[in-house]
């Protein structure tokens, strides 16, 4: 038998998260970036539960605050300007920082697979070390850099990685494209809302 599709199995893809005037949905963000995390599953290696637990982490957090302040953090956009309101020193907007870093990671798993696709023979560790360095490594100290860069070293084949997204490739692929550009989509409009706004660099 079988196995399922990734996208088939996954309960919501970013593809599915409401974007209105008010702003990103939050629950439906922080659903589809717990599903995210998920894809580094199919990597098969557990050097990657640093980049798992770093961004499980912050989605707890930024969860915490929505389920605290449910009406005013409803969409990405309010729980910032709600986190500000309420806490004049930047230090102390916990919901702020832990969002910052979940799109900081959401933008390098973006950059990883988008090199990775638009380069077919490209191996996933030279793709994912590039997203590393075009998003994360700025923001990272001494310490924590080695961490990852074991972690891009460690990345799959291939040849094994897209097999394990599911078959027949040329109904996966289209998923793949459709959840990675709609992610790609949301990282950019957050980055734009941080930088407008002096929240933060994404």
């Amino acid at each position: 038998m079988a196995q399922p599709q990734f996208f088939q199995t996954i309960s919501k893809s970013f593809v599915d998260v409401p974007i209105t005037e008010a702003g990103v949905d939050t629950a439906a963000f922080l659903e589809a970036s717990e599903n995210l995390v998920k894809i580094f599953t199919l990597f098969g290696n557990p050097a990657f539960s640093v980049v798992q637990n770093d961004l499980n982490g912050n989605i707890t957090k930024v969860r915490n605050y929505l389920l605290a302040n449910p009406v005013e953090a409803d969409t990405l956009e309010k729980l910032l300007a709600h986190d500000k309101a309420t806490h004049p020193k930047q230090k102390e907007r916990v919901a702020t920082d832990a969002l910052m870093w979940l799109l900081r990671g959401l933008k390098f798993t973006a950059m990883g697979l988008r090199f990775n696709q638009t380069n077919q023979t490209e191996e996933l560790s030279v793709s994912f070390t590039k997203g590393y360095e075009g998003s994360l490594k700025k923001f990272h100290g001494m310490l924590v850099r080695p961490v990852f860069g074991l972690a891009m070293k460690a990345c799959p084949y291939r040849a094994t990685f897209y097999p394990k997204l599911g078959e027949p490739q040329e109904e996966v692929l289209p998923q793949l494209e459709a959840w990675l550009s709609a992610l790609e989509a949301i990282v950019a409009r957050e980055a734009k809302v941080f930088a407008d706004n002096s929240y933060g660099e994404i």
